[in-house]
């Protein structure tokens, strides 16, 4: 990994779960980490319950847009977060790949949406502990 590992994020349509992921690690991370997030069948927006359930934690993420996967995208990231899309996420060597088995809020309501937005920031306060610490001395 490079001094400042890269995250790709991925889910079916990138518009819950990954932006999530992606606004947690951006948040806590800060710029220790360059964080990517996309799917292969991107939706047409974020999920209005995400945003919200992320509003809740003060991270606003209704400005973003689903993306779409690119193998450029994977090729660039050093770790490849799958959640939900099983083998669509092209595999190159010395990459880091792990699926996060978390549940699709996709028509869900906030209710529904705020246990996985807390367990997703669970998983991405064990991916920082393991690729990015911080700095001896630095604030977190």
């Amino acid at each position: 990994m490079a001094d400042k590992p890269s995250v790709l994020f991925v889910c079916v349509h990138n518009a819950g779960r990954s932006q999530m992921a992606a606004a947690w690690l951006t948040r806590l991370a800060g710029d220790r980490v360059e964080v990517r997030s996309a799917g292969f069948a991107p939706g047409d927006q974020v999920n209005p319950a995400a945003v919200e359930a992320m509003a809740e934690v003060g991270i606003d993420i209704s400005e973003e847009t689903p993306k779409i996967l690119t193998v450029d995208a994977v090729r660039e990231s050093d770790v490849c977060i799958t959640m939900g899309c099983g083998d669509t996420c092209p595999v190159f060597p010395g990459k880091r790949y792990l699926d996060w088995k978390l549940d699709d809020p996709a028509g869900q309501g906030v209710e529904a949406v705020r246990p996985i937005r807390d367990e997703i920031k669970n998983l991405v306060e064990g991916l920082i502990a393991e690729i990015a610490p911080p700095k001896p001395g630095a604030t977190a």
